[in-house]
């Protein structure tokens, strides 16, 4: 049977586009029906489109993602799902953005050892990278602060993953209520804080 040959574009909110992806999709002659775009975070790997991809990859498919980012930003995910698709179900993947990143390619000992590493480090930083995201929100709210910004009395400190609930709850992918519990807050607070972190975007 003929191999298949899939593209994976994700973008982490409904308001980020996705084209350049695509295009580079298109330039390697992946057919847009073929072209899976996700608009969701990257936080872990329970998207719907990904988890409905990766069940219908078959033995000698090839999957192409622009970058190692696009596929996640969790490190130990990552390359968990990097083995898992490889190893466990013989699929190719190719990384655009990244030669050496290309399983289709014969490789020996040396080879597969730097790829090893070259998959490792690119893992690593995305997640620092999704890290720092959070980083420069606080670090925004704190020097928004000192210039006298008023965000309400009383601000509860809220987790590290209200970023993720908040992209998900803009993608329609969530309910306020449900992030909300999810988060421990009242769906009121979640709104609130959400919207004004689009405002802050925006700014």
């Amino acid at each position: 049977m003929k191999e298949m040959i899939y593209g994976y574009v994700r973008v982490s909110s409904k308001d980020q586009n996705e084209e350049r992806q695509v295009i580079a999709m298109r330039n390697f002659g992946i057919e847009d029906s073929h072209i899976i775009i996700e608009k969701q975070s990257g936080k872990d790997f329970l998207r719907p489109k990904y988890l409905k991809l990766t069940k219908k990859l078959k033995t000698g498919d090839i999957l192409f993602i622009k970058s190692i980012d696009r596929l996640g930003r969790n490190y130990d995910e990552i390359i968990e799902q990097w083995r898992t698709l490889t190893k466990e179900k013989h699929i190719s993947i190719v990384v655009l953005d990244m030669p050496l990143l290309d399983t289709r390619k014969d490789q020996d000992l040396i080879g597969t050892l730097i790829s090893d590493i070259v998959l490792q480090l690119l893992s690593y930083v995305a997640q620092t990278e999704r890290e720092f995201i959070h980083q420069r929100q606080a670090e925004g709210i704190a020097a928004a602060k000192a210039r006298g910004v008023h965000f309400g009395p009383d601000r509860i400190q809220l987790s590290p993953e209200f970023i993720d609930y908040a992209c998900l709850w803009h993608q329609g992918q969530i309910s306020s209520r449900k992030a909300a519990q999810k988060l421990g807050i009242s769906y009121q607070t979640f709104l609130r804080r959400a919207k004004e972190r689009e405002y802050q975007k925006i700014i």
